[in-house]
């Protein structure tokens, strides 16, 4: 058996730890030699809490807070107000971040949705880490003499850093709670940056740019559209939230039928999905694969005798492909993706013909239907019995992706989920 990469609390415990002492050394430092600027600290401050106010709690996103994190960023980039030298310095950068951040998610507190410690861990260390990058040099008058586009291309280049510093603050957590594989995660937070994390970046970088020149005058004037931005982006992901429960309810109606057990499809779908993470699949092929998932089985509708405990994969080779091809003749009907119909239909097929989102299907379906029904021991049992069957039957690598993932959660029988 391949070894299992085990889940680990000491790095996210890690980070957890420094961000704190790095907190609380640059709030000890503001306390003992006191604020500068305060009016500048102040819109900041409040820019950074609104930021958290108007955040997407729960959302899936990795930055929550676009709004906050943008002003987080150009106060930490920021070397002039209105053409007089800044000097608030990193501890009271960090500081005052710190305090907004928390400041704004009181009511999410008040709610027990939130804010969460990554969250707050990331925020703090990447703020650090773009003002011990700017503050020092700004101090120093290195940017003093530098034309606009100069300055420009440094904050961006600045900022580059700190987004790859906080992706790598996102993905090593996670690798370190769930063992899956650290540059699959990596490259996915990456892939991120395409998006928000760019807008966030750029407002952050023209927010400095323009009270360096304005004043805090320039704060409203550029916060307004990355606010609209995130509030359509809201309702973006709320109509995702609904897609999702329709398709989880359409899933659901073999069971409601008696042709699957209950809980068969969410099962499947939900150890697809951490098979899917474990073989380094992106963002968009695990959504593929968690709709393909939990829609596998719905091909059964069409059958005028159905299968006993809708268990398919003991079926003749011949009978398994002729289901999953009703099944994707169903998600097409539904308007679903059509890739996720692909992955239904072809779950069925010679192994070595399928993708890879199929040979998940499969596999962990299998899995599913032996283990449920056979007891104490089942799981072992069954997970062996994929191991003994031909290559054409279950991709040898997606099978033991399912035993680390197994061995990571416990060989438990997915009927006691």
């Amino acid at each position: 058996m391949t070894a299992s990469r085990t889940p680990s609390p000491l790095l996210p415990g890690l980070v957890h730890a420094c961000a704190g002492l790095l907190a609380l050394g640059c709030l000890a430092s503001v306390l003992w030699s006191g604020p500068v600027q305060r009016p500048v600290a102040l819109a900041f401050g409040a820019l950074v809490a609104l930021g958290e106010l108007t955040r997407r709690a729960g959302a899936e996103s990795r930055e929550s807070a676009p709004l906050g994190a943008a002003g987080a960023l150009a106060y930490a980039l920021l070397g002039n107000v209105a053409g007089q030298p800044a000097r608030h310095g990193v501890a009271q950068t960090v500081t005052v971040v710190l305090a907004a951040s928390l400041l704004g998610g009181i009511p999410y507190v008040a709610r027990g949705r939130g804010p969460l410690l990554d969250h707050l861990a990331r925020r703090v260390l990447t703020v650090a880490f773009a003002a011990v990058c700017f503050q020092p040099l700004s101090g120093q008058g290195v940017f003093r003499d530098w034309s606009g586009p100069a300055h420009a291309l440094t904050l961006v280049a600045l900022l580059a850093l700190t987004a790859l510093c906080d992706a790598v603050l996102t993905a090593a957590p996670a690798h370190a709670r769930t063992g899956w594989p650290f540059g699959p995660l990596l490259r996915e937070e990456l892939r991120g940056m395409v998006g928000i994390t760019s807008a966030v970046c750029a407002t952050g970088a023209v927010m400095a740019l323009a009270v360096a020149v304005a004043g805090l005058w320039a704060l409203p004037v550029f916060c307004v559209p990355l606010l609209l931005t995130q509030l359509s982006y809201r309702r973006y992901a709320a109509v995702r939230a609904t897609y999702r429960q329709t398709i989880a309810s359409l899933a659901r109606a073999t069971e409601i039928a008696g042709y699957t057990p209950a809980g068969h499809a969410r099962r499947v779908a939900e150890l697809s999905g951490a098979v899917g993470r474990d073989l380094g699949l992106s963002g968009a092929e695990l959504t593929v694969l968690e709709y393909a998932a939990l829609m596998h089985d719905i091909g059964q509708l069409s059958l005028v005798d159905p299968v006993p405990a809708g268990a398919t994969a003991a079926l003749p080779a011949a009978e398994q492909r002729r289901i999953a091809l009703l099944g994707g003749a169903v998600v097409r009907q539904t308007g679903v993706d059509a890739a996720v119909a692909v992955v239904v239909e072809r779950q069925a097929d010679p192994c070595r013909e399928q993708p890879v989102t199929a040979r998940i299907v499969r596999t962990v379906n299998a899995y599913e239907e032996k283990s449920r029904d056979a007891g104490p021991g089942g799981a072992l049992t069954a997970l062996e019995e994929l191991r003994l069957a031909t290559a054409d039957d279950y991709a040898p690598d997606v099978v033991e992706a399912l035993a680390r993932v197994l061995s990571r959660g416990g060989l438990t029988s997915p009927a006691a989920g």
